[in-house]
């Protein structure tokens, strides 16, 4: 998992895009963001899509990043997904994924990416199930690796799509949300395009 965005310029402008959207999730869900970040969200512009829906996400995301503050956005951050104790809300897949007490999602997830030449870092305190450390991982297969559609499509259904409607629904239901819940409406109408792609490939 990354704390600084990693934007790509030499791919089609399609896979930039979606390169660049799962920078920004996975910089979202990291960490609450700065200034900076609120001011380039804000001053990032339309989105043209033939989806409507994103584009209407989008620019519920720019509009509230235009009028967050920095200080309140941290706070939230750290109520509604860091708390005290439990959190309200879980930023780990496999929390909306398991099934069955005797599954070991994180070590399929692990040898998953040691085949993908992924590991995870030495000052990484998160699990791999993050949907932070999920997001770079397909920025990464998409924009470093530029890995085939197949090889995209088969870790996104196995390890975010299972886990981003309810993981969004519950981010945008939480009363401990505000801008946030911009956050999970655009993430779940990025990642439903994503599987619609997916599905039509």
């Amino acid at each position: 998992m990354t704390q600084v965005m990693q934007f790509v310029e030499t791919l089609p402008p399609e896979e930039v895009a979606r390169a660049n959207f799962y920078a920004l999730l996975a910089r979202l869900f990291y960490a609450a963001p700065d200034a900076a970040l609120l001011d380039a969200i804000a001053a990032a512009g339309e989105i043209e899509a033939e989806d409507g829906g994103i584009a209407a996400a989008w620019q519920g995301l720019a509009r509230a990043a235009t009028a967050a503050d920095p200080e309140a956005v941290r706070d939230e951050y750290d109520t509604a997904f860091v708390g005290t104790g439990k959190a309200p809300v879980t930023l780990y897949a496999c929390a909306y994924s398991i099934r069955y007490s005797s599954e070991t999602p994180l070590a399929q997830l692990r040898s998953e990416l040691a085949a993908l030449g992924l590991e995870r870092r030495e000052d990484a305190s998160e699990p791999e199930d993050h949907i932070a450390a999920l997001c770079d991982t397909m920025r990464h297969l998409i924009a470093e690796q530029k890995s085939p559609l197949e090889m995209q499509s088969q870790f996104f259904g196995r390890w975010m799509r299972p886990a981003f409607e309810p993981l969004c629904d519950a981010i945008e239901r939480d009363p401990n949300t505000a801008f946030y819940k911009h956050v999970g409406h655009f993430a779940k109408a990025f990642l439903l395009l994503e599987q619609s792609g997916f599905e039509m490939f």
